[in-house]
């Protein structure tokens, strides 16, 4: 018995390793055409429901594409909406799984398969440029070759084991389904990979030591365990993450509730449509028509899912999302209500450089992320209404001059929070190993957009009105940052992709820089230095406060 544990140990362990392997080796191979199948066919859920298919049946993960969606709807390449239509079709996806498990089991001879496969992968990885396109093939393959020993492995130790161990008893009774229901479902939540506990039902079921009908309710547990993926990217995510891993997990949950009370006769559909009556067949057949079902079946629905998503997720907002002194009594004296709109956008705009500065300390990750820029974006639309508010009023020309700058300076604010968000989302799928040069410079990049972002901090310092030529000297460094890029992918010591990926989000964080600097500048000139200075001095850290009667006779 200890030894066929130990095979059984061993074949999972390679089972594993290979998935790994593959997964990782095709979806780096695949490059830029995750992004770009996913940001050009999801115009309709039903199209991307195909896009999905697509993707997850190539790169043999429905967790990387659920990824993917996320950063694409947060990025807003795509909607709530198209992004369901994905979801569906990733589900369909993990199908091909049990299918190239059934044509193991079958059909294929499995070492004359795998020992080939490995020995390819292992001269591609060897003797091809490091991180390029025909290396991470060649990493597939591999995987591949592991994949299938591992089965075999696996397959060779049911078959032991199955004498010893009598499943007769948990395959009878009122709780037999719900016992291997919660089989599949612990073995997808260990291992994170609907994939890999889908294949360890089949082989099971191809050694006989589980009867057909328990499988197919193990298989329904894959399915369902899906959702543990999307539970755990709940933590600590963005509102739009939550919507879709919600989204993931309703699909889920509803579609496997349905397959586990109509199990007998989608099994008895499948049984008729696999002639020979192989079981693993069976089960890949009744493991793909209830995806269909589910996502056919959900597809007119997409809309009202949505809808329901988008009332219940992310509506509450922390204190930091309240105006502190704009309110509907102020707009009755405009000069007060301008004041007031000028002491908000300030406040705002020491939250959004404060955010800037947190975003780039922790590299785009850190927790609060997604709850600040939902209440910053908040309070922006709230000093939007309020400017809307005093457009309507009869404003002296002199106050009239200051709305068009305030809501520049909230535009700016708003490019800031958005360029934040994107970079967190790309930056969680980038390699970030940089090469010596590039690291160096990097660093000195870092560095000089967090002074530039302190100077704008203190409108008061000297430093402040020398923030034009300190643009000017982080645009130098961004160029110089540019070219050892650029000179890294040349000579191949980063794969062109991720060069591509990484000068984006450079960029990126240049231009948020810039506009919360402009954003910083816009509002200084809504009062005079003098005044705001001798007010912050005065009240400390920007909490003015204005004597009405002095502020009547100014304007």
């Amino acid at each position: 018995m200890t030894a066929i544990l130990t095979g059984l140990f061993g074949g999972l362990g390679l089972f594993l390793i290979g998935m790994g392997m593959m997964t990782n080796g095709l979806r780096s191979a695949a490059g830029t055409a995750l992004k770009n199948i996913l940001g050009q066919w999801t115009k309709t859920p039903l199209r991307g429901l195909g896009s999905g298919f697509l993707i997850t049946a190539i790169v043999q993960s429905s967790s990387a594409v659920t990824v993917a969606v996320i950063g694409f709807v947060n990025a807003g390449l795509i909607t709530l909406r198209q992004s369901m239509g994905v979801i569906y079709g990733s589900n369909i996806g993990t199908t091909m799984t049990g299918w190239i498990v059934a044509a193991i089991g079958v059909n294929v001879k499995v070492k004359a398969l795998a020992l080939p496969l490995i020995g390819i992968g292992a001269l591609l990885k060897l003797t091809c440029t490091k991180n390029g396109r025909k290396s991470s093939m060649g990493e597939a393959f591999a995987g591949f070759g592991l994949f299938f020993l591992g089965i075999e492995i696996l397959q060779g130790g049911f078959t032991e084991l199955a004498p010893n161990i009598d499943f007769a008893a948990f395959s009878t009774g009122p709780l037999s389904l719900p016992i291997f229901l919660g089989i599949g479902f612990m073995l997808t939540l260990l291992m994170q990979s609907s994939s890999a506990a889908m294949a360890i039902v089949l082989t099971a079921t191809l050694s006989g030591i589980i009867p057909v009908e328990a499988a197919a309710a193990a298989v329904i547990g894959t399915n369902i365990g899906t959702t543990s993926t999307a539970a755990l990217s709940v933590i600590g995510a963005t509102t739009n993450a939550k919507k879709v891993a919600f989204g993931h997990i309703a699909f889920n949950g509803i579609t496997g509730c349905i397959a586990l009370l109509l199990l007998v006769p989608l099994l008895s559909v499948a049984k008729a449509m696999n002639g020979d009556g192989d079981p693993a067949v069976t089960l890949a057949l009744f493991h793909t028509i209830f995806n269909f079902f589910g996502a056919f079946l959900f597809l007119p629905f997409t809309d009202r899912l949505v809808g329901f998503l988008e009332r219940r997720i992310g509506t509450q907002l922390p204190d930091i999302a309240k105006p502190r002194f704009i309110d509907r009594n102020v707009l009755r004296a405009p000069t007060l209500a301008i004041d007031a709109l000028f002491m908000e956008v300030g406040r705002l705009g020491e939250e959004v450089r404060l955010m800037a500065q947190k975003a780039l300390a922790t590299d785009f990750r850190y927790g609060n992320l997604p709850r600040d820029k939902a209440a910053l974006e908040s309070l922006i639309s709230s000093c939007r209404a309020f400017c809307s508010s005093l457009q309507s009023m009869a404003l002296p020309s002199q106050l009239s001059e200051q709305l068009p700058k305030a809501l520049r300076v909230l535009q700016y604010y708003t490019v800031v929070l958005e360029i934040i968000e994107t970079n967190s989302r790309a930056h969680a799928t980038l390699n970030h190993s940089l090469p010596g040069s590039v690291y160096d410079a990097d660093k000195s990049y870092r560095a000089m957009v967090k002074h530039v972002l302190n100077v704008a901090h203190t409108p008061c310092a000297p430093e402040f009105s020398d923030l034009q030529d300190l643009m000017a000297e982080l645009l130098d460094v961004y160029h110089t940052l540019k070219a050892s890029l650029l000179k890294a992918g040349a000579d191949g010591s980063i794969d062109l992709d991720t060069m591509v990926s990484l000068l984006e989000f450079y960029s990126r964080s240049r231009r948020m820089a810039e506009q919360a600097i402009k954003g910083t500048v816009y509002w200084s000139e809504m009062r005079e230095t003098a005044e705001m200075c001798r007010s912050a001095n005065e009240e400390n850290d920007y909490n003015w406060k204005f004597n009405p009667e002095t502020k009547e006779q100014s304007a």
